[in-house]
Order: C-alpha cells, then sequence, then structure tokens
C-alpha cells in the first residue's frame, strides 16, 4: 500500500533524481519557461515554489539554503534581485502548469511550467527590444 508515500521516483535511484530535480528547477528559473512530462512538472513545481519563497525572503540564510539546493550563482543572483520582488506580495502560486500534448516517441504526456507572469514579462522585454532598435537606428 502506498498510504502517505509522497513524491514520484521517476525509475531512478535517489541521486539521479535529486540531479534531475535539480537541472530541472534550475533550468526554470533561468529561462523562466520549460516543456517537460507532467509528472516532472508536478514534481518541479513543488521544490521550485519553495526556492522561489525563499528568494521572497531574501536574507542571508534563504540564500544558503538556494545555493545548496542549487549551485549556480547566476541564476541564485537572479532569483533574489529579480524572481523574489517581482512575487513579493504573493503567498504562493507562483508556477502554472499547462498540459500541451502526447510526446512522439512514447505518448508521453507533456506540459509546460511556466510563471504566471511570463506572457506579461515577455511583452515587456519585446517592447523594450523594439525601442532599442529604433533608437539604434537613428543613431
Amino acid at each position: 500500500m502506498r498510504h502517505r508515500v509522497d513524491g514520484r521516483l521517476f525509475g531512478r535511484t535517489a541521486n539521479q533524481r535529486k540531479a534531475l530535480l535539480k537541472g530541472l528547477v534550475g533550468s526554470l528559473l533561468e529561462h523562466e519557461r520549460i516543456e517537460t512530462t507532467v509528472a516532472k512538472a508536478k514534481e518541479v513545481r513543488k521544490i521550485a515554489e519553495k526556492i522561489i519563497t525563499l528568494g521572497i525572503k531574501g536574507d542571508l540564510h534563504a540564500k544558503r539554503i538556494a545555493f545548496s539546493y542549487i549551485p549556480n550563482r547566476a541564476v541564485i543572483s537572479r532569483l533574489f534581485s529579480e524572481i523574489g520582488p517581482r512575487f513579493s506580495g504573493r503567498n504562493g502560486g507562483y508556477l502554472r502548469i499547462i498540459q500541451t500534448r502526447n510526446r512522439v516517441n512514447d505518448s508521453a504526456s507533456m506540459a509546460v511550467l511556466e510563471f504566471i507572469d511570463y506572457e506579461e514579462i515577455k511583452k515587456s522585454k519585446e517592447t523594450k527590444d523594439k525601442k532599442e532598435k529604433k533608437t539604434e537606428k537613428s543613431s
């Protein structure tokens, strides 16, 4: 029986599973959107929401805990400088899972895991890029 047994094993050893989830969380924080299987997305969302909450706290202890999980200084600095302040008024629910398709080779159900404000951020970046290109052309 699986009473109160939490988490998915993905048919991997503990070390492989930890490495997989760390890599996915790091990619999510770096790119703000990833496509993976639904099961992996659900597991990554659990971990990433806790890490983002640490980013909102912003103190030294939170930075050390986040760094122990994601050993990439660029991603951690981005977490505490951009992502954390962006969600400071929110009590969880920073990510969404959108089921997209079935993968061709094994029919695994795929999903996109992204921040809830991903579309707004993407639009604002596009308008910034257009403005910069216009100023470069006029100079």
